[in-house]
């Protein structure tokens, strides 16, 4: 991912000289189960202990690998310029390639993951934080874009919450679906390595050994695992979606943060943009363009064909580095955010007492009056609102019928806004615990 969207703790998971480290972790662990086994000498496997502070040089890899057309054998091949080729003869003894590429794989998944974990944990702290704060500022709800019922802004953020957290419970439990590891060697079958090399390599590593492999790791692991990153991504888009909404001109309920010395537009002073939760509206379009080829890597041919690594090698650091910035991104968003309780109540009174409209319905079935007659009379009175502006509580009073029905007493009562919020804490409970 560039620059301009990356965080450096998730850069450095994703960075060639990570990736050769763990790649060399694998081996070393391997050698040492091997010559636990008595497979190769243990003064070989302590020989590649050697290169433990080795700093790996990736352009000398990427020498080798010019040469030999394959980046498991370049690698190798360097470690062996540090280690002694004599030293080194037993390293990868009944391995594959594989073995190597998808545990590291699966290593560098996990840590991106606990880094998301962490985002995910600092981003519920900050909706937590606001929707106590504003569990009681009252908006208006929409529906179609229109104005509905009346809310509360401490719902908007209760909402996100929730969902948010359940993204947090399905990501780890998509870090624990693609903590595996597999030394398994070709196909699969561990007929030149013993199961106990794995199963040493995994422990080491903090994984579980996969059950079964045969020349790669199962991909339905890693299609679960970028469904999870991709789900995540439209929930921020839809945080980002209700912040841009609300920061309309002629809405203005809620804004970015907009510092000093911010500038909105190079042609108009006076612009005050939605630039970050644009930015996250296209951000989440990058990471669920991730989903679509991790399903496709479900099937490969036989025990092994390498469709998949191309797209992991781009989807892997991509879909993490970029999820990892926008939870951050949103999380300052939400922190820092600009609450308008003023203009909500404003906006909610466009069109005068009309969000009522539904409580008058009800209220006059209970009155002994059929449900499509009271429809009728309400809306009539409603469209009266609508077109020229009137106050929906004095239509009503105006209106012979409903006054019949409910009486004046009846008719002002059905205007009382705490009627909406009456359930704001059981709801709060619900979503936050006592």
């Amino acid at each position: 991912m560039i620059p301009r969207y990356s965080r450096p703790e998730m850069v450095a998971i994703w960075s060639p000289e990570t990736k050769f480290r763990i790649w060399y972790e694998i081996e070393a662990h391997a050698c040492d189960a091997q010559a636990d086994l008595g497979v190769i000498p243990r003064e070989n496997a302590e020989a590649v202990w050697k290169a433990k502070d080795v700093e790996f040089d990736v352009a000398r890899i990427d020498e080798i690998e010019a040469v030999t057309k394959h980046d498991v054998i370049a690698f190798l091949t360097h470690l062996a310029e540090h280690v002694g080729s004599e030293e080194a003869r037993f390293v990868h003894q009944g391995m594959t390639s594989s073995d190597v590429l998808d545990t590291c794989l699966n290593v560098q998944l996990v840590r991106s993951a606990d880094i998301l974990i962490k985002d995910m944990e600092g981003l519920l702290a900050a909706l937590k934080k606001r929707a106590i704060e504003h569990k009681d500022t009252v908006r208006v709800g929409r529906s179609h874009g229109i104005h509905a019922e009346p809310t509360t802004m401490g719902l908007t953020f209760a909402r996100f919450y929730a969902e948010m957290d359940r993204n947090l419970a399905r990501l780890k439990l998509a870090r624990e679906e693609i903590a595996t590891g597999a030394i398994s060697g070709a196909v699969g079958t561990f007929a030149n390595i013993d199961p106990a090399v794995e199963q040493h390599v995994c422990e080491k590593l903090g994984l579980i050994a996969e059950p079964i492999s045969t020349q790669v790791i199962p991909r339905d692991r890693h299609a679960m695992f970028f469904a999870t990153l991709g789900v995540i991504a439209s929930s921020i888009e839809n945080v980002a979606i209700e912040i841009r909404h609300m920061q309309r001109t002629e809405v203005l309920e809620g804004a970015e943060f907009f510092s000093m010395g911010q500038k909105g537009s190079s042609a108009m002073p006076h612009k005050k943009n939605p630039v970050l939760t644009e930015n996250l509206t296209g951000l989440a379009r990058l990471v669920r363009a991730a989903v679509i080829p991790a399903m496709e890597n479900v099937a490969l041919w036989h025990e092994r064909d390498i469709s998949h690594s191309s797209v992991e090698r781009a989807i892997g650091p991509d879909a993490c580095v970029t999820l990892d910035f926008a939870l951050a991104r949103l999380t300052g968003v939400i922190d820092k955010m600009l609450v308008f309780p003023e203009n909500m109540l404003d906006n909610m009174n466009k069109f005068p007492g009309l969000v009522m409209s539904q409580r008058v319905l009800l209220a006059l079935t209970q009155a002994g009056v059929s449900r499509e007659d009271a429809y009728v009379m309400v809306q009539r009175n409603a469209l009266k609102v609508w077109e020229l502006r009137t106050d929906f509580r004095e239509e009503l009073l105006a209106d012979a019928d409903v006054v019949a029905a409910l009486g004046e007493d009846g008719i002002n009562e059905k205007f009382n806004m705490d009627y909406h919020t009456k359930h704001v804490d059981t709801i709060f409970k619900r979503v936050f615990g006592a």
